[in-house]
């Protein structure tokens, strides 16, 4: 199999500090123009002091590029694989020089961020256009794959990690005694209302519980890591403040499953392995954690299936109702909500909210 329109991949993230001098110009880097004070970021530092000033989402990328390119070299597609990052080296305009002086002229990019928003999809674009402008005319062009949210690839192996969480307990997950909660990184309200990121997490959440044999049973989807200031209304509920209410309401256990994150990376460690854990504790709930999809066969297959369907018109897969998600966003999808001084998001690692307003609920009924 040939890749005629198409000459190499690029692999797109967040990136991530990977010693603790990096810490500090990491997080100046993701809230450059937004005016958030040292002091701010001094505080979110300390989330990384407690992995050793370190995060391993670099890592994750790096067996993430590793099992690709090993996947297309053996699926025929000649396809050298690259890797930018939007925050950290390798920075993605370095990287796009990079394909330039190597000959790359066309070029598709696989973005780690499965669902819509600002910050995970168009934010990525605009990013793609910023490296090209900086490199210049030799800038090779490059096209973001489709979402893949509902996409067998991701399902499946957030179907068999969420099993492996619950294998022995499958009966108090059908007695309601073991809530599956669902998490995802929160987002200011103004985002959401351009873009389908909650209606994708619905249904990327019912299409798991369908597929693990689970279709009848409670689960709800909650949010982690906001920022920003405490006026400003982002998704709710926060997984922490969720946790206190099932606890409440009777639940003795609940497992989590972060189906908006594809690698264990620090708003994981840190939002769920830490605090949310510390919080369960407190509140008498067992909890139990389903792995990201990180390097799982079917996900790196999933990235495959994805480029072949541009180089050699593969038909688009995808689950449940609403069918695959076009290679072009919609005009005036995932639009970004205005700034106010020291709102956004301050790093790959957030803080739980300091005022949420919880109504747990069957997620199912949405």
């Amino acid at each position: 199999m040939t890749a005629p329109r198409f000459d190499a991949v690029l692999v797109l993230s967040f990136g991530g500090p990977e010693q603790p001098d990096d810490v500090l110009p990491f997080l100046r880097n993701v809230t450059r123009g937004r005016n958030v004070p040292d002091e701010r970021l001094a505080e979110v530092a300390e989330q990384y002091a407690q992995f050793g000033g370190r995060s391993p989402i670099n890592d994750h990328c790096r067996a993430l590029v590793a099992a690709l390119d090993d996947e297309l070299q053996g699926a025929g597609l000649d396809l050298p694989v690259y890797w930018g990052n939007r925050n950290w080296h390798p920075m993605l305009a370095e990287t796009v020089a990079t394909m330039a002086a190597d000959g790359v002229r066309r070029a598709l990019v696989f973005a780690t961020s499965a669902f819509s928003s600002y910050s995970g999809c168009r934010q990525y674009r605009e990013d793609l256009e910023g490296a090209r402008d900086a490199v210049g005319p030799s800038a090779p062009l490059l096209q973001k794959l489709r979402l893949f949210y509902n996409h067998p690839g991701f399902i499946e192996p957030v179907t068999a990690n969420l099993a492996a969480a619950i294998a022995g307990v499958e009966a108090d997950v059908a007695a309601g005694v073991n809530r599956i909660v669902f998490t995802a990184h929160s987002i200011p309200v103004s985002m959401s209302e351009s873009c389908d990121y909650e209606a994708q997490l619905h249904e990327a959440a019912r299409l798991v519980m369908d597929a693990a044999g689970l279709a009848d049973c409670e689960w709800d989807l909650v949010y982690q890591s906001r920022s920003g200031p405490p006026h400003i209304p982002w998704l709710e509920p926060d997984v922490n403040d969720h946790l206190e209410a099932i606890a409440g309401a009777g639940i003795t256990a609940a497992t989590l499953v972060p189906i908006g994150f594809v690698s264990d990376h620090m708003e994981v460690l840190f939002d769920l392995d830490t605090q949310a854990v510390a919080t369960a504790e407190a509140a008498g709930i067992e909890l139990r954690r389903a792995s990201t999809v990180g390097t799982d066969p079917r996900f790196v297959a999933m990235v495959r299936a994805l480029i072949e369907e541009q180089v050699s018109a593969a038909p688009p897969l995808s689950l449940g109702r609403d069918g695959p998600w076009p290679d072009q966003c919609p005009d005036g999808h995932c639009l970004g909500p205005a700034r106010p001084a020291g709102a956004g998001r301050p790093a790959e690692g957030g803080r739980r909210a300091t005022t949420v307003s919880v109504s747990p609920r069957q997620a199912a009924t949405r």
